[in-house]
């Protein structure tokens, strides 16, 4: 199986700051790939590295073949991404927010018809297409994200916290839907998690990132194994420590500082 995502001596400083430091890892193509660590350790500014929203100090990341860097809006075709923080227009109904993201990516009417009817019957809301998204539930919304974000055929699909804050019936559900679509579409999904139990059932292999450096990689046996644990949580603290964390560098200030660098 090829590698659909490469990253190579990866390095994001912010002024003096070392966010990512000199990490490197592989993701095979079809893989449920989970991308773990504590809040500050790195993995908000390096998934923004690999979707184009931050550019590297140093370093390559290779995605779907592309070259970050050097070919941004081709790489972006070929990712779907779902946001941590609510990306929809609630004052639009469900098939108004495909039919919108469609038209960014420039898909033909007939086509696009086809697959929002085919992706919000899999997430189970085309019989809500023509409702607003403001009167749809933290789950229907998370549903709704994960079917745009699959509308344009991505080869890649990021996933970041997709069932932050939704309950456990909810959470499953939704894991139902990816699981499928991952199986159906032969879709790579690289997802970031605070729930350990998830990416403990769901991840085909896992990389654990703390203080800007991948500190292990592998498949969840295979850490907890290494760790000495019966579940990924412990193997997971044992790894990266008890101690509470901040925040990484804020979204704001991070857009500011590398804004520039993209204009070019």
């Amino acid at each position: 199986m090829s590698d659909i995502i490469q990253v190579k001596n990866l390095v994001k400083k912010f002024d003096d700051f070392v966010a990512v430091d000199d990490i490197s890892f592989s993701v095979e193509k079809g893989q449920i790939f989970a991308f773990l660590g504590p809040n500050g350790a790195g993995k908000t500014t390096t998934i923004k590295m690999l979707t184009t929203l931050l550019y590297p100090t140093s370093g390559s990341i290779i995605l779907n073949d592309f070259d970050v860097m050097k070919h941004p809006k081709e790489t972006r075709k070929s990712f779907g991404i779902v946001f941590q923080d609510p990306s929809l227009d609630t004052e639009l109904t469900a098939f108004e927010n495909m039919e919108f993201h469609g038209v960014l990516y420039g898909l033909e009417r007939k086509t696009m018809n086809s697959r929002i009817k085919e992706l919000l019957e899999l997430v189970e809301l085309w019989d809500r297409k023509d409702d607003f998204v403001k009167n749809f539930s933290g789950g229907m919304k998370r549903r709704l994200e994960i079917a745009r974000g699959l509308l344009h055929h991505p080869a890649i699909l990021f996933l970041d916290e997709p069932t932050l804050g939704l309950d456990p019936q909810t959470r499953n559900h939704i894991w139902e839907y990816i699981k499928e679509l991952n199986e159906k579409e032969h879709i790579t999904v690289f997802v970031t998690t605070h729930y350990m139990e998830e990416a403990d059932r769901v991840a085909d292999r896992v990389a654990v990132i703390d203080h800007g450096k991948i500190v292990a990689e592998g498949t969840p046996e295979s850490l907890k194994r290494e760790t000495h644990t019966e579940n990924l949580e412990d193997a997971f603290l044992a790894l990266t420590g008890r101690t509470i964390r901040h925040e990484e560098v804020s979204s704001k200030d991070a857009m500011r500082i590398n804004a520039r660098m993209w204009r070019r």
